[in-house]
């Protein structure tokens, strides 16, 4: 497995591995195998294991513990906080008051079992509480030795750098794929600019690149994406013909959509890690096996006519998520 560094020093896998699913959003969950496949991801060289603590929630992070807790010497763990729920699931709001930070990182820690965590991102961007505070309550863990690097998630431009100002930012994690690509726009020259490195999450369109899927009923009854837009009735078959030209372009070159899917992202820049999620093993070695796959200028310019810019149809999230990305 090739590598990657995100922003100056933070050196990780050239793919990560995404560990939500695992434990709650996407059908059922199986401890077993989802441990089974964070083992074979470290085999394989893949070290950069994406978690958080609303996730289950708090049930992701345990997991990931589980696994790494005789190998913590070969992993990048990085987790999250700011989205905060209750032990049932229930939903409060977005978190981003400095006691909270402090609070929800020695959470995390005892979850994960480990003395320090590699990459600490906030989550979602409280507009309640001044970046400043939030990102200099994270600073003040870098100094305790909590953690090592920090990292922000789906935040707009001008917070990134009034963020990076405070203390420096290794990362920035928001959605990129064929079907989301928005952030070439602003974001990414932003990051680059600073010197910040760029994490994927959902870079096969939460499974949807893949080609898996045709109906809504393909999905099982408590996947979360029956309430995306984009997953949803005439918005579903419009970005059918998406995956159709993706999968057309794949069976030329004799690889998976999936595999094209996340080697386009791979060769949109050395400062790009996707962190493409899955329980299963199958899956997971298909996405590692991308890392190696190249592609010519002529494929990425019939890949780039093929999903260009917005054309996926739907938002990305339902209105009241949206509501909480690009602040």
């Amino acid at each position: 497995m090739k590598r990657r560094t995100l922003g100056r020093k933070l050196v990780v896998s050239a793919q990560g591995l995404g560990c939500m699913g695992m434990s709650e959003f996407y059908g059922e969950a199986d401890e077993r195998e989802s441990i089974a496949v964070i083992h074979r991801a470290l085999e394989l060289g893949v070290d950069f294991l994406d978690t958080a603590d609303m996730y289950g929630p708090f049930t992701n992070e345990t997991l990931v513990g589980k696994a790494i807790r005789d190998r913590r010497d070969r992993v990048v763990v990085a987790t999250k906080f700011g989205n905060e729920r209750r032990p049932d699931g229930s939903w409060v709001g977005i978190n981003g008051r400095p006691e909270y930070v402090r609070s929800c990182c020695d959470a995390s820690l005892e979850r994960l079992g480990v003395d320090h965590i590699d990459l600490y991102y906030q989550h979602r961007v409280d507009p309640s509480v001044p970046i400043e505070e939030t990102v200099g309550a994270m600073a003040d863990l870098v100094e305790a030795g909590k953690v090592r690097y920090l990292g922000m998630s789906e935040a707009a431009p001008t917070t990134i750098r009034r963020a990076h100002a405070v203390h420096p930012i290794s990362a920035l994690q928001t959605e990129y794929s064929l079907w989301t690509r928005d952030v070439e726009s602003e974001i990414l020259a932003t990051v680059r600019e600073l010197g910040i490195g760029f994490v994927a999450y959902s870079p096969l369109g939460r499974g949807f690149l893949t080609g898996s899927f045709r109906t809504a009923d393909d999905l099982a009854d408590n996947d979360y994406r029956r309430m995306s837009p984009r997953f949803q009735g005439e918005n579903l078959q419009a970005n059918l013909t998406i995956v159709d030209r993706v999968k057309e372009i794949a069976l030329s070159k004799g690889v998976t959509p999936a595999q094209l899917a996340l080697a386009w992202v791979m060769a949109q820049g050395d400062d790009i890690v996707p962190i493409p999620g899955t329980k299963r093993l199958t899956y997971l070695e298909q996405n590692i096996a991308a890392a190696d796959l190249e592609l010519t200028s002529e494929e990425l310019a019939r890949i780039d006519e093929a999903a260009p810019p917005g054309v996926a149809a739907g938002t990305r999230y339902p209105e009241f998520a949206m509501q909480t990305v690009d602040r």
